[in-house]
């Protein structure tokens, strides 16, 4: 038997002003992705914003559904927009924002599990990692280097 330890190393800022403008760019979409969202029962607003390769920004919202869970998330709304969009361009960056009708999110929103496992697709599909800035709607905002970093053990079709 012996122990392992596993490290990741994230970049937090204090606030939106401090990120390069790229990705202030791309977490203002992310915000305005939210106002599409459709979010009745949980009150729970998400949006998300992909950067590609040809600078195109695809956006996705949270869509809820009163037949619990035929709603969707955001990265995922987003993620199979792209791909469906846009299938041989890589993706650069994606930002994701969250907040609620009932209380102020004042905490980094990361992506759910079965978010996390969708966008690692996408990381083993391209070849390549990218970048996942998320926050509330105010306050901190992690930037990770890959998908990876917030699922380690991960698993793929090359398990399959």
């Amino acid at each position: 038997m012996r122990n392992v330890n596993i490290s990741t190393t994230i970049t937090l800022f204090d606030d939106i002003s401090e990120l390069a403008s790229e990705d202030k760019m791309l977490m203002d979409a992310a915000i305005k992705a939210k106002n599409s969202s459709y979010a009745p029962y949980s009150k729970f607003t998400v949006g998300a914003a992909i950067l590609l390769e040809n600078n195109k920004v695809i956006l996705g919202s949270n869509q809820e559904n009163a037949a619990y869970p035929s709603g969707m998330c955001a990265e995922r709304v987003a993620i199979w927009k792209a791909g469906s969009e846009y299938p041989d361009i890589k993706i650069k960056k994606i930002a994701i924002t969250a907040s609620s009708k009932l209380k102020k999110v004042d905490k980094p929103v990361g992506p759910c599990g079965a978010c996390r496992q969708s966008l690692l697709e996408y990381e083993v599909k391209q070849n390549q990692s990218f970048p996942i800035l998320f926050m509330g709607e105010v306050g901190e905002i992690v930037k990770t280097n890959s998908l990876v970093d917030l699922l380690p053990f991960s698993f793929d079709g090359s398990s399959l």
